[in-house]
Protein backbone atom coordinates (compact mmCIF):
# COMPACT_ATOMS: atom_id res chain seq x y z
CA UNK A 1 0.00 0.00 0.00
CA UNK A 2 0.66 3.79 -0.05
CA UNK A 3 1.89 4.83 2.61
CA UNK A 4 3.49 9.05 3.32
CA UNK A 5 6.28 9.49 5.61
CA UNK A 6 7.14 12.82 5.01
CA UNK A 7 5.84 15.90 7.34
CA UNK A 8 5.86 17.93 3.40
CA UNK A 9 3.93 15.03 1.76
CA UNK A 10 1.00 14.86 5.31
CA UNK A 11 0.96 18.79 4.85
CA UNK A 12 0.30 18.17 1.34
CA UNK A 13 -2.60 15.88 1.48
CA UNK A 14 -4.08 17.81 4.60
CA UNK A 15 -4.22 21.43 2.30
CA UNK A 16 -5.55 19.30 -0.69
CA UNK A 17 -8.01 18.21 1.37
CA UNK A 18 -8.73 21.25 2.97
CA UNK A 19 -9.85 22.38 -0.88
CA UNK A 20 -12.01 19.46 -1.00
CA UNK A 21 -13.57 19.75 2.33
CA UNK A 22 -14.58 23.43 2.00
CA UNK A 23 -16.20 23.03 -1.40
CA UNK A 24 -18.50 20.67 -1.15
CA UNK A 25 -20.70 22.10 1.08
CA UNK A 26 -21.61 25.57 -1.24
CA UNK A 27 -22.85 22.85 -3.99
CA UNK A 28 -25.04 21.30 -1.60
CA UNK A 29 -26.38 24.64 -0.74
CA UNK A 30 -26.50 25.97 -4.59
CA UNK A 31 -28.83 23.07 -4.92
CA UNK A 32 -30.79 23.39 -2.15
CA UNK A 33 -31.54 27.38 -2.86
CA UNK A 34 -31.92 25.72 -6.47
CA UNK A 35 -35.07 24.30 -5.15
CA UNK A 36 -34.15 20.42 -5.05
CA UNK A 37 -34.55 18.34 -2.08
CA UNK A 38 -32.12 18.05 0.25
CA UNK A 39 -33.07 14.21 0.72
CA UNK A 40 -32.50 13.76 -3.08
CA UNK A 41 -29.58 15.77 -2.70
CA UNK A 42 -27.87 13.54 0.06
CA UNK A 43 -28.64 10.35 -1.59
CA UNK A 44 -26.37 11.19 -4.09
CA UNK A 45 -24.26 12.29 -2.46
CA UNK A 46 -23.45 9.96 -0.21
CA UNK A 47 -23.35 7.29 -2.83
CA UNK A 48 -20.30 9.24 -4.58
CA UNK A 49 -18.76 9.51 -0.99
CA UNK A 50 -18.66 5.81 -0.65
CA UNK A 51 -17.50 5.64 -4.15
CA UNK A 52 -14.59 7.65 -4.05
CA UNK A 53 -13.43 5.40 -0.63
CA UNK A 54 -13.99 1.89 -3.24
CA UNK A 55 -11.69 3.83 -5.68
CA UNK A 56 -8.66 4.73 -2.60
CA UNK A 57 -9.11 1.40 -1.14
CA UNK A 58 -8.41 -0.57 -4.57
CA UNK A 59 -5.90 1.70 -5.90
CA UNK A 60 -3.79 3.60 -3.26
CA UNK A 61 -4.43 0.31 -0.61
CA UNK A 62 -2.69 -2.22 -3.07
CA UNK A 63 -0.15 0.26 -4.62
CA UNK A 64 3.59 -1.24 -3.18
CA UNK A 65 4.39 -4.39 -1.35
CA UNK A 66 2.41 -6.03 1.41
CA UNK A 67 3.91 -6.89 4.89
CA UNK A 68 3.02 -7.97 8.28
CA UNK A 69 3.20 -4.59 10.04
CA UNK A 70 1.45 -2.82 6.57
CA UNK A 71 -1.17 -5.58 5.01
CA UNK A 72 -2.62 -4.53 1.54
CA UNK A 73 -6.20 -3.38 1.61
CA UNK A 74 -7.30 -6.87 0.65
CA UNK A 75 -5.27 -9.19 2.91
CA UNK A 76 -6.61 -7.37 6.23
CA UNK A 77 -10.50 -8.21 4.90
CA UNK A 78 -10.36 -11.53 6.04
CA UNK A 79 -8.35 -10.55 9.33
CA UNK A 80 -9.53 -10.89 12.72
CA UNK A 81 -9.94 -7.09 13.13
CA UNK A 82 -13.54 -6.42 14.06
CA UNK A 83 -12.75 -4.53 16.95
CA UNK A 84 -11.19 -1.55 15.28
CA UNK A 85 -13.52 -2.24 12.43
CA UNK A 86 -16.09 -0.99 14.55
CA UNK A 87 -15.01 1.67 15.77
CA UNK A 88 -14.14 2.39 12.10
CA UNK A 89 -17.65 2.23 11.53
CA UNK A 90 -18.82 4.77 14.50
CA UNK A 91 -17.02 6.80 12.97
CA UNK A 92 -18.63 6.95 10.29
CA UNK A 93 -21.86 6.52 11.38
CA UNK A 94 -20.60 10.35 13.10
CA UNK A 95 -19.58 11.64 10.38
CA UNK A 96 -22.77 11.12 7.95
CA UNK A 97 -25.07 11.98 10.23
CA UNK A 98 -23.46 15.11 10.84
CA UNK A 99 -22.87 16.10 7.77
CA UNK A 100 -26.65 15.42 7.13
CA UNK A 101 -27.34 18.05 10.00
CA UNK A 102 -24.98 20.75 8.69
CA UNK A 103 -26.97 20.15 5.35
CA UNK A 104 -30.15 21.88 6.94
CA UNK A 105 -28.53 23.85 9.46
CA UNK A 106 -26.77 25.46 5.71
CA UNK A 107 -30.67 26.96 5.05
CA UNK A 108 -31.56 28.54 8.69
CA UNK A 109 -28.14 29.64 9.15
CA UNK A 110 -25.64 30.36 6.10
CA UNK A 111 -22.69 28.39 4.76
CA UNK A 112 -20.91 30.63 6.52
CA UNK A 113 -21.45 30.82 9.88
CA UNK A 114 -22.37 26.77 9.57
CA UNK A 115 -19.05 25.77 9.04
CA UNK A 116 -16.95 28.18 11.10
CA UNK A 117 -19.23 26.90 14.48
CA UNK A 118 -19.29 23.06 13.50
CA UNK A 119 -15.79 23.24 12.67
CA UNK A 120 -14.89 24.69 15.56
CA UNK A 121 -16.75 22.90 17.70
CA UNK A 122 -14.59 19.62 16.06
CA UNK A 123 -11.00 21.01 16.50
CA UNK A 124 -12.06 22.11 20.25
CA UNK A 125 -13.62 18.55 20.74
CA UNK A 126 -11.55 16.84 18.34
CA UNK A 127 -7.81 17.91 18.45
CA UNK A 128 -7.85 17.90 21.96
CA UNK A 129 -8.60 13.76 22.24
CA UNK A 130 -6.60 13.42 19.08
CA UNK A 131 -3.73 15.02 20.75
CA UNK A 132 -3.71 12.25 24.09
CA UNK A 133 -4.89 9.36 21.56
CA UNK A 134 -1.64 10.51 19.36
CA UNK A 135 0.50 10.05 22.80
CA UNK A 136 0.68 14.07 22.43
CA UNK A 137 3.23 13.86 18.96
CA UNK A 138 2.29 17.19 18.29
CA UNK A 139 3.81 20.47 20.22
CA UNK A 140 1.07 21.51 23.15
CA UNK A 141 2.77 25.07 23.41
CA UNK A 142 1.55 25.40 19.91
CA UNK A 143 -1.46 23.07 19.43
CA UNK A 144 -3.55 24.11 22.32
CA UNK A 145 -3.51 28.18 21.42
CA UNK A 146 -4.29 27.31 18.17
CA UNK A 147 -7.54 25.36 19.34
CA UNK A 148 -8.05 28.25 21.95
CA UNK A 149 -8.73 30.37 18.44
CA UNK A 150 -10.87 28.05 16.94
CA UNK A 151 -13.11 28.41 20.56
CA UNK A 152 -13.04 32.09 20.05
CA UNK A 153 -14.10 31.29 16.67
CA UNK A 154 -16.94 29.72 17.42
CA UNK A 155 -18.33 32.43 19.51
CA UNK A 156 -17.92 35.22 17.35
CA UNK A 157 -19.64 32.82 14.53
CA UNK A 158 -22.82 32.64 16.54
CA UNK A 159 -22.60 36.58 16.99
CA UNK A 160 -22.35 37.22 12.92
CA UNK A 161 -25.14 34.82 12.49
CA UNK A 162 -27.31 37.13 14.96
CA UNK A 163 -25.95 40.10 13.68
CA UNK A 164 -27.02 38.85 9.96
CA UNK A 165 -30.20 37.60 11.12
CA UNK A 166 -31.05 41.13 12.22
CA UNK A 167 -30.30 42.89 9.07
CA UNK A 168 -32.39 41.08 6.84
CA UNK A 169 -35.00 41.10 9.28
CA UNK A 170 -34.55 44.84 9.04
CA UNK A 171 -34.64 44.78 5.04
CA UNK A 172 -37.69 42.89 5.16
CA UNK A 173 -39.54 45.33 7.28
CA UNK A 174 -38.75 47.59 4.64
CA UNK A 175 -40.71 45.82 1.99
CA UNK A 176 -44.55 47.07 1.60
CA UNK A 177 -46.71 45.87 4.56
CA UNK A 178 -48.24 42.68 2.46
CA UNK A 179 -45.48 41.88 1.79
CA UNK A 180 -43.47 41.31 5.23
CA UNK A 181 -42.07 38.14 6.25
CA UNK A 182 -44.72 36.47 9.02
CA UNK A 183 -48.11 37.47 7.31
CA UNK A 184 -50.23 35.95 5.41
CA UNK A 185 -49.98 37.23 2.25
CA UNK A 186 -46.45 37.36 2.21
CA UNK A 187 -46.62 33.56 2.27
CA UNK A 188 -49.40 33.85 -0.45
CA UNK A 189 -47.07 35.76 -2.81
CA UNK A 190 -44.37 32.85 -1.85
CA UNK A 191 -46.73 30.00 -2.61
CA UNK A 192 -47.79 32.26 -5.97
CA UNK A 193 -43.61 32.53 -6.32
CA UNK A 194 -43.52 28.66 -6.53
CA UNK A 195 -46.02 28.13 -8.91
CA UNK A 196 -44.49 30.66 -11.18
CA UNK A 197 -41.24 28.73 -10.59
CA UNK A 198 -42.75 25.19 -11.92
CA UNK A 199 -43.15 27.19 -15.20
CA UNK A 200 -40.27 28.90 -15.53
CA UNK A 201 -37.69 27.45 -13.50
CA UNK A 202 -34.26 26.60 -15.59
CA UNK A 203 -32.76 23.50 -15.45
CA UNK A 204 -30.13 23.41 -12.84
CA UNK A 205 -27.20 22.59 -15.27
CA UNK A 206 -27.74 25.73 -17.52
CA UNK A 207 -25.81 28.36 -18.00
CA UNK A 208 -28.72 30.77 -18.76
CA UNK A 209 -29.52 33.23 -15.81
CA UNK A 210 -33.09 34.83 -15.49
CA UNK A 211 -33.48 38.34 -16.47
CA UNK A 212 -33.96 41.07 -13.56
CA UNK A 213 -32.61 39.65 -10.98
CA UNK A 214 -32.76 40.94 -7.65
CA UNK A 215 -29.52 42.20 -6.45
CA UNK A 216 -27.72 40.26 -3.55
CA UNK A 217 -27.98 42.09 -0.20
CA UNK A 218 -31.38 43.49 -1.03
CA UNK A 219 -35.05 42.72 0.43
CA UNK A 220 -35.87 41.40 -2.84
CA UNK A 221 -33.21 38.98 -3.30
CA UNK A 222 -34.23 37.44 -0.12
CA UNK A 223 -37.73 36.96 -1.10
CA UNK A 224 -37.10 35.65 -4.21
CA UNK A 225 -34.82 33.42 -2.75
CA UNK A 226 -37.22 31.97 -0.67
CA UNK A 227 -39.58 31.65 -3.40
CA UNK A 228 -36.96 29.30 -5.34
CA UNK A 229 -35.26 27.17 -1.89
CA UNK A 230 -36.37 23.85 -0.82
CA UNK A 231 -36.17 24.69 3.13
CA UNK A 232 -38.56 27.94 3.27
CA UNK A 233 -36.33 29.56 6.71
CA UNK A 234 -38.55 33.65 6.67
CA UNK A 235 -40.70 33.29 9.97
CA UNK A 236 -38.36 30.14 11.64
CA UNK A 237 -36.60 30.83 14.96
CA UNK A 238 -32.60 31.13 14.54
CA UNK A 239 -32.39 28.36 17.68
CA UNK A 240 -33.81 26.28 15.05
CA UNK A 241 -30.45 26.59 12.98
CA UNK A 242 -28.43 27.28 15.98
CA UNK A 243 -29.16 23.58 17.35
CA UNK A 244 -28.95 21.95 13.65
CA UNK A 245 -25.10 23.55 13.55
CA UNK A 246 -24.25 22.85 17.61
CA UNK A 247 -25.56 18.86 16.97
CA UNK A 248 -23.89 18.43 13.70
CA UNK A 249 -20.31 19.93 15.40
CA UNK A 250 -20.75 17.56 18.12
CA UNK A 251 -21.08 14.60 15.93
CA UNK A 252 -17.99 15.73 13.49
CA UNK A 253 -15.85 16.68 16.46
CA UNK A 254 -15.77 12.43 17.49
CA UNK A 255 -15.61 10.76 14.29
CA UNK A 256 -11.45 11.92 13.81
CA UNK A 257 -11.05 10.31 17.30
CA UNK A 258 -12.89 7.41 16.59
CA UNK A 259 -10.72 6.54 13.23
CA UNK A 260 -7.76 7.19 15.12
CA UNK A 261 -8.38 4.42 17.25
CA UNK A 262 -9.44 2.43 14.82
CA UNK A 263 -5.98 2.37 12.57
CA UNK A 264 -3.96 2.95 16.14
CA UNK A 265 -5.55 0.62 18.12
CA UNK A 266 -4.41 2.92 21.61
CA UNK A 267 -6.77 1.03 23.58
CA UNK A 268 -5.60 -2.20 22.72
CA UNK A 269 -8.76 -4.64 21.42
CA UNK A 270 -7.18 -6.13 19.13
CA UNK A 271 -6.21 -10.07 19.27
CA UNK A 272 -2.47 -11.02 19.77
CA UNK A 273 -0.64 -10.54 16.32
CA UNK A 274 -3.31 -8.90 14.71
CA UNK A 275 -1.82 -6.18 12.70
CA UNK A 276 -3.49 -2.75 12.95
CA UNK A 277 -6.26 -1.27 10.30
CA UNK A 278 -4.38 0.62 7.70
CA UNK A 279 -5.93 3.56 6.53
CA UNK A 280 -7.43 2.71 3.85
CA UNK A 281 -9.05 -0.65 4.86
CA UNK A 282 -10.57 1.36 7.64
CA UNK A 283 -11.75 4.13 5.18
CA UNK A 284 -13.26 1.62 3.42
CA UNK A 285 -15.32 0.19 6.13
CA UNK A 286 -15.61 4.17 7.70
CA UNK A 287 -17.46 5.14 4.05
CA UNK A 288 -19.50 1.46 4.29
CA UNK A 289 -21.19 2.79 7.60
CA UNK A 290 -21.44 6.21 6.45
CA UNK A 291 -23.08 5.52 2.98
CA UNK A 292 -25.89 2.80 5.01
CA UNK A 293 -27.07 5.73 8.07
CA UNK A 294 -27.78 7.98 5.17
CA UNK A 295 -29.46 5.72 2.98
CA UNK A 296 -31.86 4.77 6.03
CA UNK A 297 -31.99 8.37 7.34
CA UNK A 298 -32.64 10.02 3.74
CA UNK A 299 -34.91 6.62 3.02
CA UNK A 300 -37.08 7.94 6.06
CA UNK A 301 -36.85 11.70 4.98
CA UNK A 302 -38.58 10.87 1.79
CA UNK A 303 -41.74 9.78 2.97
CA UNK A 304 -41.17 11.68 6.59
CA UNK A 305 -40.11 14.55 5.35
CA UNK A 306 -38.61 17.24 8.28
CA UNK A 307 -38.12 21.26 8.52
CA UNK A 308 -41.56 22.10 5.89
CA UNK A 309 -40.36 20.10 2.98
CA UNK A 310 -42.37 18.40 0.50
CA UNK A 311 -42.94 14.72 1.05
CA UNK A 312 -40.83 13.05 -2.13
CA UNK A 313 -40.39 8.94 -3.03
CA UNK A 314 -37.75 6.49 -4.25
CA UNK A 315 -39.60 7.10 -7.80
CA UNK A 316 -39.24 10.50 -7.23
CA UNK A 317 -35.71 10.88 -6.19
CA UNK A 318 -34.94 8.72 -9.10
CA UNK A 319 -37.05 10.70 -12.13
CA UNK A 320 -34.73 14.09 -10.19
CA UNK A 321 -31.84 14.48 -12.33
CA UNK A 322 -31.89 17.93 -12.32
CA UNK A 323 -28.39 18.48 -10.25
CA UNK A 324 -27.58 15.12 -9.90
CA UNK A 325 -24.51 15.80 -11.34
CA UNK A 326 -23.25 18.41 -8.97
CA UNK A 327 -24.28 16.08 -6.27
CA UNK A 328 -22.21 13.40 -7.61
CA UNK A 329 -19.45 15.89 -7.70
CA UNK A 330 -19.76 17.06 -4.21
CA UNK A 331 -20.07 13.84 -2.74
CA UNK A 332 -16.14 12.44 -4.54
CA UNK A 333 -15.29 16.11 -3.09
CA UNK A 334 -16.04 14.84 0.17
CA UNK A 335 -14.61 11.18 0.01
CA UNK A 336 -11.65 12.35 -1.72
CA UNK A 337 -10.79 15.19 0.98
CA UNK A 338 -11.79 12.70 3.89
CA UNK A 339 -9.31 10.56 2.31
CA UNK A 340 -6.84 12.84 2.32
CA UNK A 341 -7.10 13.76 5.89
CA UNK A 342 -6.93 10.07 7.11
CA UNK A 343 -3.53 9.77 5.12
CA UNK A 344 -2.11 13.32 6.36
CA UNK A 345 -3.22 12.35 9.94
CA UNK A 346 -1.44 8.84 10.19
CA UNK A 347 1.56 10.41 9.26
CA UNK A 348 2.02 13.74 11.35
CA UNK A 349 -0.68 13.07 13.47
CA UNK A 350 -4.39 13.47 13.60
CA UNK A 351 -4.61 16.95 16.11
CA UNK A 352 -2.51 18.27 13.03
CA UNK A 353 -4.59 16.72 10.42
CA UNK A 354 -7.46 18.59 12.14
CA UNK A 355 -6.05 21.58 10.32
CA UNK A 356 -8.78 21.11 7.93
CA UNK A 357 -10.95 22.27 10.00
CA UNK A 358 -10.06 25.82 8.39
CA UNK A 359 -12.59 24.58 5.61
CA UNK A 360 -15.26 27.41 6.11
CA UNK A 361 -12.22 30.33 4.50
CA UNK A 362 -12.77 28.04 1.18
CA UNK A 363 -16.57 27.80 2.29
CA UNK A 364 -16.75 32.09 3.01
CA UNK A 365 -15.42 32.46 0.06
CA UNK A 366 -18.25 30.43 -2.25
CA UNK A 367 -21.09 31.59 0.03
CA UNK A 368 -19.88 35.39 -0.93
CA UNK A 369 -18.94 34.88 -4.28
CA UNK A 370 -21.52 32.32 -5.25
CA UNK A 371 -24.51 33.34 -3.14
CA UNK A 372 -24.41 36.89 -1.91
CA UNK A 373 -23.83 36.19 1.80
CA UNK A 374 -23.76 39.63 3.99
CA UNK A 375 -24.13 41.77 0.86
CA UNK A 376 -25.45 44.91 2.06
CA UNK A 377 -25.17 44.34 5.24
CA UNK A 378 -24.44 46.42 8.50
CA UNK A 379 -21.07 47.39 9.80
CA UNK A 380 -21.20 45.46 13.10
CA UNK A 381 -21.81 42.23 10.55
CA UNK A 382 -19.00 42.63 8.74
CA UNK A 383 -16.65 43.41 11.45
CA UNK A 384 -18.22 40.38 13.22
CA UNK A 385 -17.07 38.40 10.22
CA UNK A 386 -13.75 39.63 9.38
CA UNK A 387 -12.85 38.79 12.92
CA UNK A 388 -14.47 35.83 12.72
CA UNK A 389 -12.54 34.68 9.40
CA UNK A 390 -8.58 36.11 11.21
CA UNK A 391 -9.45 33.86 14.02
CA UNK A 392 -9.76 30.83 11.76
CA UNK A 393 -5.97 31.93 9.32
CA UNK A 394 -4.28 32.12 13.04
CA UNK A 395 -5.61 28.93 14.15
CA UNK A 396 -5.02 26.79 10.84
CA UNK A 397 -1.64 28.45 10.85
CA UNK A 398 -0.98 27.48 14.40
CA UNK A 399 -2.21 23.64 14.25
CA UNK A 400 -0.17 23.14 11.26
CA UNK A 401 3.06 24.37 13.12
CA UNK A 402 2.33 21.70 15.54
CA UNK A 403 2.82 18.94 13.71
CA UNK A 404 4.90 16.04 14.84
CA UNK A 405 6.06 12.84 13.10
CA UNK A 406 4.02 9.49 14.33
CA UNK A 407 7.03 7.49 16.44
CA UNK A 408 8.69 10.71 17.06
CA UNK A 409 7.12 11.87 20.06
CA UNK A 410 8.20 15.55 20.68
Amino acid sequence: MYVIESKAAAIGCMILSLCCLGSWPAILTLLERRGRLPQHTFLDFTTANLLAAIVIAFTLGEVGKSTFQTPDFTTQLLQDNWPSVLLAVAGGVLLSVGNLAAQYAFAFVGLSVTEVITASITVVIGTTLNYFLDDKINRAEVLFPGVGCFLIAVFLGAAVHSSNAADVKAKLESLPSEFKAGTEDFYSSIKKGEDNLEKEEPDLESHEKPSEKAKAGTAGFFVELENKRAIKVFGKSILIGLFLTLFAGTCLSLFSPAFNLATNDQWSTLPKGVPKLVVYTAFFYFSIAGFLIALILNLIFLYRPVAGLARSSLKKYVKDSKGRSWAVFAGFLCGFGNGLQFMGGQAAGYAAADSVQALPLVSTFWGIILFGEYRRSSRRTYVLLVSMLVMFVAAVAILMASSGRRGHRK
